[in-house]
């Protein structure tokens, strides 16, 4: 059965790999799994077709046959799942594994979004540059604690795995910040995701869309 994932018509970062579908694409080409990709408009995002697919109006969405999902971190899992390379066999690992995947979304990602939300939605507020440094504490309190536990490990527990991609999505975000730079150990981490072939594929695929629109 055909895989198709949505994707932006044009992203707002521009095809640099922010965009979640980016996540979804990874975890496709790292399974080895063909896909297609159906672009979506800001307008189009909120009509009843695509709302249908997801609630919220937002990508990717994923569906292949009768089956249809959103949010990446249900996406990614299943595709996990269902496809060899991104979970380990052993039972215990796998475990370990996916409890990486709900570590990236519950508790990295949720103070790297609320300084997006300080730098691009926020800056005009009076209490701006109050509230900044404390935002970046709590991202600084969870890189410690994160960096403390990859230590010289290449990945978070044995082998890449999905919750390594989920990890290095989450951690691209903050590439341009400059607070990354402050933790050598991650900054490698996110650098050897990067460097994937199948991130690299993924990136290429997403970047394409973005360039031929702005062109």
């Amino acid at each position: 059965m055909t895989i198709t994932i949505t994707a932006f018509e044009r992203s707002p970062d521009g095809g640099r790999g922010l965009a979640r579908d980016t996540r979804v694409r990874w975890a496709l080409e790292e399974a080895g799994q063909p896909y297609e990709v159906r672009l979506v408009s800001f307008g189009a995002m909120k009509e009843r077709a695509h709302l249908a697919l997801h609630p919220f109006g937002q990508i990717p969405t994923y569906e292949e046959g009768d089956l249809a999902l959103f949010e990446t971190g249900a996406i990614v899992f299943h595709i996990a799942q269902r496809h060899a390379g991104l979970l380990p066999d052993d039972a215990n690992a796998r475990a370990r594994a996916i409890t990486w995947m709900f570590a990236a979304v519950n508790t990295v990602e949720p103070p790297i979004l609320e300084l997006v939300t300080a730098k691009i939605l926020e800056a005009d507020k009076p209490w701006h540059e109050e509230r900044l440094p404390l935002v970046e504490d709590r991202i600084r309190d969870r890189l410690k604690q994160l960096s403390t536990r990859l230590g010289d490990a290449d990945w978070l527990d044995g082998a890449f795995s999905a919750g390594d991609l989920m990890m290095v999505s989450v951690l691209l975000r903050l590439k341009s910040s400059g607070i990354l730079d402050e933790y050598p150990k991650l900054a490698a981490y996110l650098a050897r995701g990067e460097a994937r072939p199948a991130y690299q594929r993924a990136f290429a695929a997403q970047l394409a869309v973005n360039t031929a629109r702005a062109s």
